[in-house]
């Protein structure tokens, strides 16, 4: 296929699936995105609305008021230190997102399409597909979690989904690739793209709408599972606005655009999982020295001079100006269950919670989890200026880690993966 040729529309629907409901498969959908134009996409579209603090946004609507942070975190919009109703900042959104659209910035495509996302940084680029996903499916444990939600975040999240009528950001999804979606892409990035642009952290994003969205919705039917890389609360949050919407709707046939949510859908291989690295504000009561014998019953302790580990069963520790590598003590490591093995499973049951009194990480503040984007730096920074006492840098999670864990249908602890590059918010809406 010739760049610039247009690629062939053939509209999709929820494919009838024939197979019994034991071998169930994941169904995708085209949709009508609600987009920026071409000229406004690199203005609008945002980083994901977790992955940034107030201060950060306050800053950029501050300096682009086209921003896309102005819908997903309408906290920036107010003056530091207010403490806005949670019904002032959807009404804030609302209103947002209302004049993006009045002024042409964002429009609807007028008809179904399914996209293809490339995202590249570095020497490293991954291209999936943009389409919707059953609710249904999430539920029934045919898209993989494997993470624990909050309910706090969740409801947070309903509640904007709800008051927009919109889906504004992306799950991020992994499938392991076949020939089939390999070729599907190749042939779609040969087309012009609708977008191809640099955000400021220098990731370049490129979409390309996909006309032929029953060929990738029939490329699907060989996959045999999809898991959820990043974006659980998301998920979560669109199961819960389904079964509140479909309360209010006395005519519910499950055909309605809230019973799906809208994913990026990569193959796994292409993906770069960074570690999620963390701190601890104090020793819990224990001097430097102290802290230092008592790790030694599970680890080895090492002073050295690398910041990161090179292996699985080894962390970095920064401690008192100094990096040490700790190597887990605990024979055959990788032959053990698959969250058992994990590093971050290692820590925690070894040393945060025995030592240092981090008995639940999902609530305890004493513990910050920094992503690996950010780079040791930060750890140095944090220990350096006594916001934190100890931090430790871990070796990344494997995709097959992610894998083995949601396929025997557990739960990984907590801020185990990081996912870069980031998809962003606003280049493609779904309107529920």
């Amino acid at each position: 296929m010739e760049a610039g040729q247009r690629c062939v529309h053939q509209t999709g629907d929820w494919k009838v699936d024939s197979q019994s409901e034991e071998n169930k498969l994941a169904e995708i959908k085209s949709f009508r995105a609600l987009r920026p134009t071409a000229e406004k996409a690199a203005t609008i579209s945002s980083v994901p609305y977790d992955v940034i603090y107030e201060s950060e946004v306050r800053e950029i609507i501050s300096t682009t008021p086209e921003s896309f942070l102005s819908v997903t975190r309408p906290d920036g919009l107010f003056p530091e230190g207010a403490k806005p109703s949670d019904e002032e900042m959807q009404a804030a959104a609302r209103m947002n997102l209302a004049s993006l659209r009045d002024s042409g910035n964002l429009v609807q495509d007028s008809e179904d399409s399914i996209y293809v996302y490339r995202l590249s940084v570095g020497g490293h680029s991954q291209t999936g597909f943009v389409a919707c996903c059953a609710v249904d499916d999430y539920e029934n444990d045919v898209i993989k979690r494997h993470e624990k939600t909050r309910p706090d975040k969740v409801k947070d999240r309903t509640d904007h989904m709800i008051d927009l009528g919109a889906q504004t950001g992306l799950v991020f999804l992994a499938f392991k690739g076949t020939p089939e979606t390999s070729s599907i892409i190749s042939e779609t990035v040969a087309c012009e793209p609708i977008y191809d642009f640099t955000a400021s952290d220098g990731v370049r994003h490129t979409i390309w709408q996909v006309l032929d969205s029953a060929a990738t919705v029939n490329a699907f039917e060989d996959i045999p599972a999809v898991y959820i890389a990043d974006g659980h609360h998301r998920v979560e949050s669109a199961r819960v606005a389904r079964q509140r919407l479909r309360e209010l709707n006395p005519n519910h046939t499950g055909d309605e655009d809230y019973n799906c949510f809208i994913a990026g859908i990569f193959p796994s291989e292409d993906l770069k999982i960074l570690p999620y690295n963390r701190a601890v504000k104090d020793l819990n009561g224990l001097s430097e020295s102290e802290f230092l014998e008592k790790i030694k019953g599970d680890f080895t302790v090492e002073e050295t001079m690398e910041k990161t580990p090179s292996a699985p069963g080894k962390i970095s520790m920064y401690l008192g100006g100094r990096w040490y590598t700790i190597t887990s003590k605990i024979p055959n490591l990788r032959e053990l269950g698959p969250i058992e093995r994990l590093d971050v499973s290692v820590l925690q049951d070894r040393l945060l919670s025995p030592t240092l009194g981090i008995d639940d990480p999902r609530t305890n503040q004493r513990i910050t989890f920094i992503g690996g984007a950010r780079g040791t730096g930060t750890l140095e920074k944090l220990v350096d200026s006594g916001d934190a006492a100890v931090a430790f840098s871990m070796f990344a999670t494997t995709m097959d880690d992610l894998f083995a864990v949601s396929d025997i249908g557990e739960i990984m602890p907590p801020k185990s993966t990081w996912f870069e590059p980031k998809l962003r918010d606003g280049l493609l809406i779904h309107l529920i």
